[in-house]
Order: C-alpha cells, then sequence, then structure tokens
C-alpha cells in the first residue's frame, strides 16, 4: 500500500482489520518502525477524533507529528490550474504540497465537500492534488466522497462485536436541520460491500447515494422494516446526492429510539461522531448498552496505527 485515499488501495482488507486489532493489543511494539519519520496531519476542515486519533496513532509509532490548520495556520491554497491568483488564495497546492511533501514523509489531507458543485466534490480535487503534486503517500483524513479511516475503524468494530458469521448491518438515515457530505455513508457502503454482511440501507425517498458506492446492498424507504433481525444499525444523516447538498426533509420519526432498536435482534448502534442527541438518537439509545459509539470511536486510533504501520512497511 502506498497511498490510503479509498478501499481500492488496501490489498487485504482481512488482513489490515486484523492488524488493527493487533496494535489494539500491542500498540508499542513498534515504535522503532516510525523512528525519524514524520507525518504532517493538513486539516482544511475541523477534527477532533481523526486529528487525535491520527496522531496518537502516528506517536505509537515513534513518528514525528505537525499539524497544520489551513488559512489559519498557513495562506489560503489556491487548487485550480492555470489561474490568475489575484483572488483571496495566497499560495497554489503545486508549491505548498511539494514543499510539505519536502518536511515531511507522509501527509494526511482532511478536506470536505463543499456541496454546491457535485462533480467538482466528486473529483476530490484536494485530495488528487496533494497525491499529483506532494511526492510522498497520502493518507485520506475525511475526503469529499470518503471517510476511509472511519469506515476501516467500523470494520474493526463490527468484527470484534459480531455474534453471527454474517451479520445483519443497516445504516440509516438521521434527520438534521443543515447540509452534510455523503462521504461517511458513501465510505461505509463501499467497505462493507467488501465485508461477509447483508448489507441494509434505508432512507427517505430522494437521499439515494451514489450507485458505484451503494453496491449490492439492499435499499429501502421503511426503516422500521430494515431494522428487523439487524445486528448493528449505523446512523448517519447526509444531504441529497440527487438533489445535491439540499435538505429535502428534518422528519423527526426518522430519529433512532429504544423502541426501533427492539426490532433488531439486539442490535449494536453505531455512529462515527460527532451526534446531535434526541434529533438523531435518543439519549436512552446513546447511554444504553447497545451503543457501541465509545468503542468504535476509541478504533479510530488502531484503525490509523494500522494504516500508518502499512505505509510505514511500504517504505522500508
Amino acid at each position: 500500500m502506498t497511498n490510503f485515499t479509498s478501499i481500492s488501495d488496501v490489498t487485504d482488507l482481512n488482513a489490515l482489520i486484523h492488524e488493527g486489532l493487533y496494535v489494539k493489543k500491542h500498540p508499542f511494539a513498534d515504535q522503532a518502525l516510525g523512528k525519524n519519520k514524520t507525518i504532517g496531519l493538513i486539516f482544511f476542515n475541523s477534527s477532533l477524533r481523526t486529528r487525535l486519533s491520527t496522531q496518537k496513532a502516528a506517536q505509537n509509532l515513534g513518528m514525528n507529528v505537525m499539524i497544520m490548520n489551513v488559512g489559519q495556520d498557513s495562506w489560503g491554497l489556491e487548487m485550480e490550474e492555470g489561474i490568475i491568483m489575484n483572488a483571496d488564495k495566497a499560495e497554489h497546492v503545486k508549491e505548498a504540497a511539494a514543499v510539505i511533501g519536502r518536511y515531511c514523509d507522509m501527509i494526511g489531507i482532511r478536506a470536505f465537500a463543499e456541496l454546491k458543485d457535485r462533480e467538482k466534490d466528486y473529483r476530490e480535487q484536494v485530495l488528487t492534488q496533494f497525491q499529483k503534486y506532494a511526492g510522498v503517500p497520502i493518507v485520506n483524513l475525511e475526503s469529499a466522497t470518503r471517510h476511509p479511516l472511519q469506515s476501516l475503524a467500523d470494520c474493526i468494530t463490527i468484527e470484534e462485536f459480531k455474534v453471527k458469521r454474517r451479520p445483519k448491518v443497516v445504516l440509516t438515515w438521521l434527520p438534521h436541520f443543515k447540509p452534510l457530505p455523503q462521504a461517511v455513508a458513501n465510505s461505509f457502503c463501499e467497505w462493507m460491500n467488501h465485508m461477509d454482511v447483508e448489507l441494509v440501507v434505508t432512507h427517505p425517498q430522494g437521499y439515494e447515494l451514489a450507485p458505484e458506492f451503494v453496491g449490492h446492498a439492499l435499499v429501502t424507504h421503511n426503516q422500521n422494516e430494515a431494522f428487523e433481525g439487524a445486528d448493528f444499525i449505523y446512523g448517519k444523516n447526509w444531504s441529497s446526492y440527487t438533489h445535491y447538498g439540499q435538505v429535502l426533509t428534518q422528519d423527526p420519526t426518522w430519529m433512532v429510539t429504544m423502541d426501533k432498536l427492539r426490532l433488531t435482534d439486539n442490535g449494536k448502534f453505531m455512529h462515527c461522531l460527532p451526534v446531535r442527541r434526541n434529533m438523531k438518537v435518543t439519549d436512552e439509545v446513546l447511554d444504553s448498552p447497545q451503543s457501541l459509539v465509545i468503542e468504535q470511536a476509541a478504533n479510530r486510533e488502531w484503525s490509523a496505527q494500522a494504516v500508518l504501520k502499512t505505509l510505514l512497511h511500504g517504505m522500508e
């Protein structure tokens, strides 16, 4: 593995999941591996779990870590090619990425969708420009269309807590008052399509995800029907893909409650966090023994460490 931008960079998903479980048990076993290596974590958007877990994972491996918030700690970066730079961006990604690549042995990039132009967002301009000009491995810390470190942590969590060989996993849309990207939902579907699970996606009409991410999942607009017999419920809001970036409904009946969770087969509740309590999910669900949100978030450290360890081995 020379980059980590999506599941397409992973040659053996099962091995990567078990690497995550291994480093969870032995977090400091490979401290010499990252000695004298530096990772730069470049944030175009806010972060809590991604920033802290990736930093901690790198330190577990003995790496140096540099963190920069673009536009606050640095100049604003221009991504377009051949442009006259007479607007608000003071530096071009050509120079910025190349310079950061000289300082760092690998670079993590976090850059959300703007939700204005679907074609532009789905081109993954920021990620691809850094890949083009940095000259070092790139780690996707959440991009316009994907969040693979989160998805790997989700896979690790499901592997840890499943009680059936082939569990039923349901991705459900949750209500929210502002438009959010499809990245987590896209990525979760993409990774689950490579897992041995029964994947069901449920959402109101108008919230269909891009077909290339949904894959072989069963899609239904009946949330209660989807929940029946489920082993894992993964809650997430996303804005419309078809009516790009729009909020078509805030229907509160899609909130996950204990009554809905009782439809499952003692199903576990998952969410990538942050979560708005009693709008997306009730307190009763989040504070119940069926909630895995903290364990899931804790596994972000081990998903990041498994990825960084694999990339470091590739640099030997």
